[in-house]
């Protein structure tokens, strides 16, 4: 079997001395082979009934098995089998400390975080520094914080297995081609035509599939690729030139025996189908390492690829390779310490000429393989590395992804859910955030509007018109990053235009922007109008008010506006009128001061010759008044104390009333 995601086998030199029963070694030996051959099912049989068959009082015999057991079970991804066996090698004082290691990365890929922090913790204790041991604390515990800040885990994106390409077995790394028409993937699933079953796993040995769509875009039933001269070699991780004439594939050569390692072969298509796979020299006659996990780029001249040849950080590393035209060698180079680190990293794929996504143990993570983005930083050659969120990430092994072109959507791998630590392909969708805008439009006395008319222009060229409803409101969704300019309007009242700045978010958001008209030939009360008492000056405290009448006729200078004082139905009638034509004109006077031509205002003083009626905004705020009445005398003496105090400060007010321009003249009413 070709190189996947499990790391080579190794036989810990442990205690064997200490296995005095002849019969015990040899049985013991029969698991090992299988082991060292890597043919973790079958061993995975056999250590389970040398343990079954060992007693308790054989304790360090028990905890050899149980520790090789374990490490079978970790390297088939049966992570919850592999914590029992850990755990049980630990109790039976298995003495290696990298049963601990094992055990805190086990419990890590199950989400297991507190238990695993505690393991790694232990670990560290016995083995300071370990670099691997530490890159796991901080991603368990940095996994165990986002829970603990109650992160939305579902993030933005949407991911679903997509079953349609998946069967009982394994199906992963699938890949985009011919335009995203067509997506290839490797798959172990029980319809490959070959009864040859893998020792290691005991499922079918992988063969690339396909899927192709249909004049509707839907992915159609996989098809398994036919080469040339097809055999029952293991092949799998294919990559595409752009134009989909050339296939690099990882593969078992077919020449050799089931324990070789696997390379890296390529394949050219020729009338529909392809040539037998040509390996591809990458290290001279190195046969001691394995090469695989090929990715492309678009002209064929840059290869990037997983060994563990020598000069690496440390386990599988990512490898770039400079080929000419003939598919031959020119330069090779690791991929550097910002992507390799001394654990397994893998399963790259080059999106572009600079973005590539790998997976990897060796970097904080939330467990198993995590996939993550590192984006070449132009200055300086080297990279800027991002841990992908999830649920693209999770406790387990997560790998193999491709995306549509110049899209945030496609598939990618991953053993989640799986009992049996079966990979499965998944779909995956970035969701972009929902911007809501809403809003009101109302009058001036807060009375909303019904059948306004708001539009929008956007600075990506949309335009729309909305229309509020009964309660006078609107609503639309917003697109991240546009702008926007609005513009409300309503019969018998102005326009008013508002802007709404670029939304940039990383969740759903409601941005609210609310219209306030103004009506034309009523008045309208203006609120927090202030004087000295008997007096006209306006106080410090009404400036506010007024210079929200004075950026209403700055925005239109169309009209003309007519000021108007009341007075309460204390004082003769001269002495109100005089003072309420006095105060009309303050206003007007500051009006003036701040720009606005003489002849678009008028000052009126009312003095208290027209009460205020009571409309229904009020009698919201004043339950007491009854609507249509006039503050009238009469009326107010029917009131208690406390409510004919409220009368007559509504009686007291300032308004303006909005004239169209033809209707007004330099005179002032007295």
């Amino acid at each position: 079997m070709f190189f996947l995601k499990r790391n080579l086998p190794y036989l810990p030199l442990l205690l064997t001395v200490l296995l005095s029963l002849a019969c015990s070694r040899v049985r013991l030996s029969d698991a090992r082979e299988h082991y060292v051959r890597g043919e973790y099912h079958e061993a995975i049989t056999a250590y389970r009934k040398l343990y079954r068959h060992t007693s308790r009082e054989e304790s360090v015999l028990r905890g050899v098995i149980a520790f090789e057991m374990a490490e079978n079970y970790r390297l088939l991804n049966r992570s919850a089998h592999a914590v029992t066996a850990y755990r049980n090698a630990i109790r039976y004082g298995y003495p290696d400390t990298l049963a601990q290691l094992h055990l805190a990365q086990m419990l890590h890929r199950e989400g297991d975080y507190p238990n695993a922090v505690d393991a790694y913790q232990l670990y560290l204790t016995k083995v300071p520094g370990d670099a691997i041991a530490i890159s796991g604390l901080r991603g368990a515990q940095e996994a165990m914080e986002a829970i603990r800040q109650q992160e939305n885990l579902s993030g933005r994106y949407l991911v679903q297995r997509f079953d349609l390409l998946n069967s009982s077995r394994s199906d992963f790394s699938p890949f985009f081609a011919h335009d995203d028409e067509m997506l290839y993937f490797t798959s172990s699933r029980e319809s490959i035509p070959s009864d040859v079953r893998s020792p290691v796993n005991g499922t079918k040995y992988h063969d690339l599939f396909f899927s192709v769509k249909n004049n509707g875009g839907e992915w159609q039933k996989p098809k398994r690729i036919e080469f040339a001269a097809d055999t029952d070699s293991d092949e799998g991780v294919a990559s595409f030139t752009s134009d989909g004439m050339m296939m690099f594939f990882t593969a078992v050569d077919a020449t050799t025996n089931r324990s070789a390692l696997p390379g890296i072969f390529f394949s050219r298509r020729f009338n529909g189908s392809w040539s037998p796979g040509t390996r591809l020299i990458l290290n001279g006659s190195d046969s001691l390492s394995l090469f695989a996990h090929p990715t492309v780029s678009a002209s064929g001249s840059i290869l990037y690829f997983v060994s563990d040849m020598p000069g690496g950080m440390g386990g599988k590393d990512i490898w770039k390779a400079h080929l000419d035209n003939r598919q031959q060698v020119i330069r090779l180079e690791n991929a550097g310490a910002a992507i390799n680190t001394p654990g397994n990293e893998m399963f790259p794929h080059l999106r572009n000429d600079t973005t590539l996504y790998f997976s990897s143990d060796g970097h904080p993570g939330r467990g198993g393989l995590d996939l993550f983005q590192a984006v070449k930083i132009t200055s300086g050659g080297g990279w800027h590395l991002t841990h992908l969120p999830p649920p693209l990430n999770s406790s387990a092994d997560d790998f193999g992804i491709t995306f549509e072109e110049g899209e945030e959507r496609g598939f990618f791998s991953s053993n989640r859910d799986d009992v049996n630590g079966y990979d499965h392909i998944y779909s995956f969708a970035f969701k972009k955030p929902l911007i809501q805008v809403e809003g009101f439009v109302v009058g001036r006395d807060d009375n909303p509007i019904p059948g306004a008319f708001v539009d929008l222009v956007g600075s990506d060229g949309s335009h729309r018109q909305l229309v509020t409803n009964r309660e006078g409101v609107y609503h639309f969704t917003a697109i991240e990053g546009v702008s926007y300019l609005f513009l409300a309007q309503a019969e018998g009242f102005l326009n008013q235009n508002a802007s709404l700045a670029p939304v940039i978010a990383n969740k759903d958001t409601i941005c609210y922007l609310d219209f306030e008209l103004t009506p034309y030939n009523r008045p309208v009360v203006m609120e927090n109008i202030f004087y000295d008492f008997d007096r006209a000056v306006l106080r410090s405290e009404s400036k506010v008010e007024l210079d929200k009448l004075l950026q209403l006729m700055l925005e239109h200078p169309e009209i003309s506006v007519e000021l108007s004082a009341h007075t309460d139905r204390r004082g003769t009638d001269s002495y109100n009128d005089e003072l309420s034509l006095r105060r009309a004109r303050s206003v007007v006077d500051y009006l003036i001061s701040s720009g606005i031509a003489p002849e678009r205002l008028i000052s009126v003083g009312e003095g208290k010759m027209k009460p205020k009626r009571v409309d229904s905004t009020l009698v919201r705020q004043y339950p007491f008044l009854r609507e249509g009445e006039y503050l009238t005398d009469e009326y107010i003496e029917t009131l208690l104390p406390a409510q004919q105090t409220t009368a007559d400060q509504l009686n007291r007010r300032t308004e303006f009333r909005v004239l169209p321009f033809s209707l007004i003249t330099p005179l002032e009413k007295e």
